[in-house]
């Protein structure tokens, strides 16, 4: 599998980051109408019931009856939890704040995955920084246990001062990577060109906060600073509209629901252009040193 070290070493620069204050100059003021309009789309669910506490002790936390999750991290340990339940296809949202100033070192991943060598999983993972200096968003897909599918965004907006709603929605058709109802990614299936497609794997959700000091800033050249542990993520809001039966068994009732083969609006188009215009910084099917010899199919 290619290295995630070798993408960040490569994506991160002076002109990036430049390029990318300039950008939150001019549209914060329009994004931020956008994101509150959609805050309030998502319905609550329950971290008692839908979750277990994996690893990590009481680094792992819930309050409000269940409303309200936190991870943290400190020197010792990272923290993770769980779904309880398996899903093959769905639309999960989720609404996450992140760790709060220099949290450089860490990586918080929320994703959704099979078990085995032959593992299909679908990732958001957010790259922290030092204080003042924008996270980065990894996305990657893997199926039939490879990867190598990275694409990586900078956000419109500081994702540590209020919860944002991340979702993915697994069809399959396709797979789509949403930041507050806006689509930033789409990976279509391309069995046809002989690209595997994760769709016959249910998955379990999955969320971590750990320590990844050895490349998740600037490839690795900033450490985590662990005087300003313990460093805490903050989760509500979850929601599952999946199946969690065999596919056969809901394949009947797949046109059922709205998300299932409601197609990108001619309005999503066009935030889906905005973001990978100005907020990619880094994509596979681009990176010409990485594939001399052409790109993938799906490119």
């Amino acid at each position: 599998m290619y290295s995630v070290k070798g993408i960040i070493s490569s994506s991160y620069s002076s002109s990036n980051i430049i390029g990318y204050s300039k950008m939150l100059l001019e549209m914060g003021v329009v994004m931020m109408m956008v994101m509150s309009s959609c805050m309030s789309c998502v319905k609550a669910g329950n971290f008692n019931e839908d979750f277990d506490l994996t690893w990590g002790g009481n680094r792992a936390k819930r309050f409000e009856k269940g409303q309200l999750l936190t991870l943290s991290l400190d020197r010792v340990s990272g923290s993770g939890f769980q779904s309880k339940k398996e899903y093959l296809f769905g639309r999960i949202d989720m609404q996450l704040k992140l760790v709060a100033g220099n949290s450089a070192g860490t990586v918080t991943a929320y994703y959704l995955s099979s078990e085995g060598t032959t593992h299909d999983e679908i990732d958001f993972e957010f790259l922290g920084n030092v204080t003042g200096q924008p996270y980065i968003l990894h996305t990657n897909i893997y199926a039939q246990g490879k990867g190598g599918r990275e694409q990586q965004f900078y956000l419109w907006f500081d994702p540590t001062k209020n919860f944002h709603t991340y979702t993915l929605i697994w069809r399959p058709q396709d797979i789509i990577f949403m930041v507050d109802n806006t689509p930033i990614r789409v990976f279509k299936n391309a069995e046809s060109m002989g690209v595997p497609f994760p769709k016959n794997q249910p998955m379990k959700i999955y969320s971590s906060l750990w320590n990844a000091d050895d490349w998740a800033t600037r490839g690795g050249l900033v450490k985590t600073d662990w005087s300003h542990a313990p460093f805490t993520a903050y989760y509500r809001n979850f929601n599952a509209q999946a199946f969690t039966r065999a596919a056969a068994e809901e394949a009947s009732q797949f046109s059922d629901g709205k998300w299932q083969n409601q197609e990108l609006d001619a309005y999503s188009r066009r935030r889906l252009r905005w973001v990978q215009r100005n907020f990619m910084i880094y994509n596979y099917c681009t990176d010409y040193r990485r594939f001399p010899q052409g790109f993938p199919p799906e490119c």
